[in-house]
This record gives C-alpha cells, structure tokens and sequence, in this order.
C-alpha cells in the first residue's frame, strides 16, 4: 500500500462559518474522515490553519522544505490541502524545486467544511486518487480540483466562486478523475528544479499593471519600497506606453530586473510594438516572461535572484526556453 504524507495549511476546505466569517479550522485528521477515503496510509501534518490570502514568501518556502522532508522521510506523495486564492502560486513554487519524480498534489475547496454540499471531501478524494496513479509520476506538482489536474506552470484561478474553480489557459488539464480511474489527457515536459539548499528566504518581487495613461510612478515605487525585481503586467502581447518603457530602461541599467507579462487571459508576450510597446520594453532589456501569468513569474524571478542576484535574466530565460535535462 502506497504511504502518503497529507499537509494540511488551512483554505476554505477546512473551514467553518462564524460571527468574523469564514475562518480556517479543521484539521487535517477531520478532513480525511469527511471524505471517507478507507483504509489509506496517511500520515497527517498539519502545518498551519491559515487562508491562503494570508500567507508570506517565507510561508511558501516553509511548504516547500516540509514537503521534501515528506518525500525524504519515505512518503510515496504528498497530498497538500490548500486555500485557493494563491494555490496557483503554492504549486508553482513547490515546482520550481521539485526534482523528484514522487507526485505532489494541491487541492482545496470553493464551500466551506460545515457546508451542507462541500466539495472538498471529492476534491480530496480525486487528490489520493491522483497522488497515487502513476501517470502522475514526474509530473511535477500538481493542483487537482472539480474532476481535473493541471500541471503547476499556467495553471490558474479562473472562478471566484463556482465548484470548477481552476483553468490553464492556452495548455489544459493533464489529468482526469474519472469512476474507472485517473486518464491521462496531455503533460508537457518540465524544465529542471532549482535547488531549494540554496534559498534562505525569498527577495521582494513586486507586480505592477499596466493600463491606459499609466506611468512609471509605481515601477519607481515598488523599487522604492524595497523590491529586488518587478513583473510588468504590460497590456496585449506586452506593451505598456513610452512613459513607462523609459522607466524600465532606467531600472534595468540600474541593476533591477523586470519581466514582462501580460494582463491578458491567455497567449504569450512577444516584442512586437514600437512607440513604447514591446519592442520598445525588449531594447530597454526587459525579459518577457512567455505565457507565465505574473504572479507565478514573480516568483520564478525571486528564485533566480537567490542563485544569481547580480544578473537573473539568463537564469529566468533558461527556464522558460529549456525543456527538462540538467540542472540549472
């Protein structure tokens, strides 16, 4: 029988109502009998008993060394319950330093624990389901909810609300839980992990969005206010206007990386515009970040600042270029 390690943190699927609202409560032992999983041999660590909208950098890399402690302690997977709101953000970074083929497996809930129809007990369930498969070996980290599977790179939270809560626009789901079993529908190939011996803590990126008439006021400010890096969430396929491309040309000769994404829902960011879009953003020396969302892209620059802190772009290039081989 395959051994698992159940990391509990909190979310909605371990919630309950309350004079405050909703607040994180049960644990990771009442999750497991909510969802009437038999006879698995789980180990339960409940890490913490938080909203995710609640957590630091320095609680995501937390979660990442607990879950290579799992795994180094003999786990076969590695089930983790999790809020919502920044999952996208949790399985991303647990990706960028998972090396091992063992499947790590993100699920949560959009209804609370003492919901009369919660649909964290069959989110749960489809995550054993899932963690013990072995189509999902070498995966990566996973984030399974509502039947479905994505891998980490793109997925995201496209439902505020709704029981389908999560979506990978322009990639799609890899798995899908089914009655019969788990079948796989179309994986894509990871670059290779990071190592996690080499981060203490996480430096500041900061996310800054474009739109209509902005400036560089806020790029300054982020920068002012202690951040490493900054992710422009530049308008289409990565544009932003000439106000704001000369402040990106100025905060990269002065040594801050930007990368580029976009606020649109889907595709890549390409240099393509003059008069202050892309092409204008890529001679300043900014990296456009692929079809990475910029919350994940935020933090694959906070990680390669921890391995070349005086010049990340190769190191974020490398990433986004470089299918799975030798380590980075």
């Amino acid at each position: 029988m395959a051994r698992f390690r159940l990391i509990a943190t909190g979310g909605t699927i371990s919630s309950r109502r309350s004079p405050n609202g909703l607040l994180a409560g049960a644990t990771g032992a009442e999750l497991l009998a909510q969802s009437e999983l038999g006879a698995l041999d789980v180990e339960v660590d409940d890490l913490t008993t938080r909203g995710s909208y609640a957590f630091s950098l320095a609680d995501l890399v937390a979660l990442a060394r607990r879950t290579r402690d799992a795994l180094t302690g003999g786990a076969d997977a590695v089930v983790i319950t999790h809020g919502t709101d920044t999952m996208e953000e949790s399985a991303f970074l647990l990706d960028l330093f998972h090396a091992d083929p063992r499947p790590v497996v993100l699920t949560g809930a959009q209804r609370p624990f003492d919901s009369p129809a919660p649909d964290g007990p069959a989110n749960l369930a489809a995550a054993f389901a899932v963690a013990a498969d072995a189509s999902a070996r070498g995966l990566g980290s996973l984030l399974v909810f509502d039947g479905l599977a994505w891998q980490a790179r793109g997925v995201r939270k496209v439902e505020t609300l709704a029981s389908g809560a999560f979506g990978a626009p322009g990639r799609g789901p890899c798995l899908r839980v089914t009655p019969d079993g788990v079948r796989p529908l179309g994986a894509r190939s990871r670059p290779p992990a990071f190592d996690l011996d080499t981060v203490d803590e996480l430096p500041r990126v900061d996310v800054v969005t474009a739109y209509a008439g902005c400036d560089g006021a806020l790029l300054d400010a982020a920068v002012g206010a202690g951040a490493r890096g900054v992710v422009l969430q530049a308008l289409g396929a990565g544009n932003a206007g000439p106000a704001v491309t000369g402040t990106v040309g100025r905060l990269v000769a002065e040594g801050v990386p930007v990368l580029v994404c976009s606020r649109a829902f889907s595709g890549p960011v390409s240099p393509l515009y003059g008069g202050g879009g892309g092409a204008d953003l890529d001679r300043a020396g900014a990296v456009f970040a692929g079809d990475l969302s910029p919350w994940q892209a935020r933090l694959l620059l906070s990680v390669a600042l921890t391995h070349k802190p005086e010049d990340p772009g190769p190191v974020v290039t490398q990433w986004l270029e470089q299918p799975a081989s030798a380590a980075i």
